[in-house]
C-alpha cells in the first residue's frame, strides 16, 4: 500500500470543517518497508548465519571432554545420575547434555543453528502478538529482521561470544533456558484464557513441569524468570483489573512453584553438597561486606554492558518496527469513539497506576535480576565470578526485549503524530523510519569485528585440533597409553594443564578418559 494511514484516518491531506478529507493522500515510497526489511535482514541475518556456520568448526574443549566420555561410557541416564550424585545436581542439564553428546560431534555442531531458528520463531511470534495488541498489522519481513538483530546482539555484543553460542555446556546452561522461557511465555499467552478447559489445564501443567526442569537446568535463569513471574502475578491479581480471572495469576504461581521445586532438588543433591564442600569458607551472603562486594561486582557487570553501544540497536529496531507498523495500519480501520477511560472504579479495565506498573515491569526484572545473578556468581565462583559473562544472558535478553518493546511503543505513539502533519506528514514518517533503520543497521554492523575475530579463532583451532586428534588416534591405535597433548585454548575456557597441580587438572583427566589412555603429557 503506497499511502499512509494511522489510527484509521487519512493523514496527509487537510480536512474540511465537516471532517471529510478534501484531497488525495500524498504517496510514500512504495518500496520503503520492503527495502528496510531487506536491508536489516541482510545485515543481521548474515551475522547470525555466520555464527550458525561456525558450528561446523566446533571442537571439544573444557567441559566438552567430560560430558563426551561420560555420555559414551555411561549413557544418557548414567550422566544424569552422575551430575546429581557427584557434580552439581543439574539433572535437566545433564539429561540434555547426554542427548546432545550421544549423537557424537553432530549434536554440538547443530546446536547453534537449532537455537537460532527456535529463538527467531519465538521472537517473531511474540512480536506479532505485541503489534496486534497495539492495533497494527505486523510487517513480517521487518519483524524477522528485528528478531535476528536482537540475536546478533545477544551472541556477539558481550565478552564471551564463543561461550554464548558455540560452546555447548554454556549454551545448554545459559542460552537455551532463555529460548525455552520465551516458548513457555507463548504457551501461557495461548492457553491461559483458552475457551477449552483441557487446553487451559495442559497449559498450567506445562508451567509447573517446565518451571521444574528449568530449576534444575540453570540457576541464573531460574532467578530472573522467577522474579518476572512473581511481579507479573502481583499485577494479574483480579482486583487490579489487568486480568479478569485468576488464571494468569495461577499460571505464574505454578511457574514459580516449579522453579522452586527444581532449585530445591538441585540444592539438596549430593553433587551440589559435594561442590559446596570444595569451596573455602566465606562470609554469609547477606552480610554487609558480602552485599557491598556483590554490589561492586554488579556495577562492574553493568559498566561492561553499558560500554557496548551496539545495544542501542535493540531500541532502534523497536522504534523502526513501531514506525513501520504505523505505515502498514489499514486506512479503513475505524477510529474509536472518545469516552470515559476504564479504571478500577468502573471495574472494566486497569487503572493508570496498574498500567504504569505494567509498563515499568521490565526495569525491576532487569535490575534486580542482574543483581541476583551477580550474587549467585560471587557465591559460586568467588571474587572473579562476575567475569563469567556467559551467565549474563539470563538478564541481557530481557534487557534487549525491554529496549525493543519500549522502542515499539515509542514508534507506535510517534508514527501517527508524524503522519498527521498535513501534506508533509508522510514524508516525515518515512524520514523517521529511514533514520531508525540507519541507526539499527549501524549499531548491528559494529559487531562485525568481533565476529571476524571469533571466526578466525574458531576455524584456526578446528584445523589444529583435527591434526592433533588424528595423531593421538594413530598413537593409541599402536598401543600407546601415554600421549602428548598441546593445549588449544579458545573462548577463555580451560584446556589440559591449566593448573600446575596435576590432582586438580580435571580437564586432562577427562581427555585421558576420552582417548582411553592412562595419562597425557604436555607436548
Amino acid at each position: 500500500m503506497s499511502t499512509v494511514a494511522a489510527e484509521g484516518e487519512d493523514l496527509a491531506t487537510p480536512s474540511s470543517p465537516t471532517g471529510r478529507n478534501t484531497g488525495r493522500p500524498r504517496p510514500l515510497p512504495h518500496a520503503l518497508l520492503p527495502a528496510a526489511g531487506a536491508t536489516l535482514l541482510a545485515t543481521a541475518g548474515t551475522l547470525v548465519a555466520v555464527g550458525c556456520f561456525l558450528g561446523l568448526y566446533i571442537r571439544p574443549t573444557s567441559d566438552d571432554w567430560c560430558a563426551a566420555w561420560k555420555t559414551r561410557d555411561l549413557g544418557v541416564l548414567g550422566i544424569t545420575a552422575d551430575f546429581y550424585t557427584t557434580q552439581n545436581g543439574r539433572v535437566a542439564n545433564a539429561f540434555l547434555s547426554g542427548l546432545l553428546y550421544s549423537g557424537g560431534p553432530a549434536g554440538t555442531k547443530l546446536l547453534p543453528t537449532l537455537i537460532a531458528v527456535s529463538l527467531t520463531a519465538a521472537l517473531v511470534l511474540l512480536g506479532r502478538r505485541l503489534l496486534h495488541t497495539l492495533g497494527h498489522a505486523p510487517p513480517l519481513l521487518l519483524l524477522t529482521a528485528c528478531a535476528l538483530a536482537l540475536q546478533a546482539l545477544l551472541y556477539y555484543a558481550g565478552t564471551r561470544s564463543y561461550q554464548v553460542l558455540l560452546w555447548a555446556p554454556a549454551t545448554i546452561s545459559h542460552t537455551l533456558p532463555s529460548v525455552i522461557g520465551l516458548w513457555a511465555l507463548l504457551l501461557a499467552l495461548t492457553t491461559v484464557n483458552h475457551p477449552r478447559p483441557a487446553v487451559r489445564t495442559a497449559g498450567l501443567a506445562g508451567a509447573l513441569l517446565i518451571g521444574f526442569a528449568l530449576g534444575t537446568l540453570s540457576e541464573p535463569f531460574a532467578l530472573v524468570s522467577g522474579l518476572l513471574a512473581a511481579l507479573t502475578a502481583v499485577l494479574c491479581l483480579p482486583r487490579l483489573h489487568l486480568a479478569t480471572t485468576w488464571r494468569p495469576f495461577t499460571w505464574c504461581l505454578l511457574w514459580c512453584t516449579g522453579l522452586a521445586c527444581g532449585l530445591a532438588v538441585l540444592y539438596t543433591s549430593p553433587g551440589a553438597r559435594w561442590r559446596r564442600a570444595q569451596q573455602p569458607e566465606k562470609p554469609p551472603m547477606l552480610s554487609t561486606a558480602e552485599l557491598r562486594a556483590t554490589y561492586e561486582d554488579w556495577l562492574r557487570m553493568w559498566d561492561t554492558v553499558t560500554g557496548q553501544w551496539a545495544y542501542l540497536a535493540a531500541a532502534a529496531a523497536g522504534l523502526l518496527l513501531g514506525l513501520a507498523a504505523t505505515l502498514r495500519t489499514p486506512r479503513t480501520r475505524p477510529r474509536p469513539r472518545p469516552g470515559p477511560r476504564p479504571g478500577p472504579g468502573r471495574g472494566t479495565g486497569p487503572g493508570r497506576p496498574t498500567r504504569a506498573a505494567l509498563l515499568l515491569l521490565p526495569l525491576p526484572v532487569v535490575v534486580l535480576g542482574s543483581f541476583a545473578v551477580a550474587a549467585g556468581l560471587r557465591s559460586g565462583y568467588g571474587p572473579t565470578g562476575w567475569t563469567y559473562a556467559r551467565t549474563w544472558t539470563s538478564y541481557l535478553l530481557p534487557m534487549e526485549l525491554a529496549l525493543c518493546g519500549y522502542g515499539v511503543l515509542l514508534g507506535a505513539w510517534a508514527g501517527p503524530r508524524l503522519a498527521a502533519r498535513g501534506p508533509a506528514g508522510p514524508a516525515a514518517l518515512a524520514a523517521a523510519t529511514t533514520a531508525a533503520l540507519c541507526l539499527t543497521v549501524a549499531s548491528t554492523a559494529s559487531l562485525v569485528p568481533a565476529l571476524q575475530q571469533l571466526t578466525t579463532t574458531t576455524v584456526a583451532r578446528s584445523v589444529a585440533w583435527d591434526a592433533q586428534n588424528a595423531r593421538i588416534r594413530a598413537e593409541t591405535a599402536r598401543g600407546a597409553t601415554d600421549v602428548g597433548y598441546r593445549p588449544l585454548p579458545i573462548g577463555n575456557l580451560a584446556e589440559p594443564f591449566f593448573t600446575s597441580d596435576p590432582r586438580r587438572d580435571w580437564v586432562a583427566a577427562c581427555v585421558s578418559r576420552w582417548y582411553d589412555v592412562n595419562r597425557i603429557h604436555r607436548r
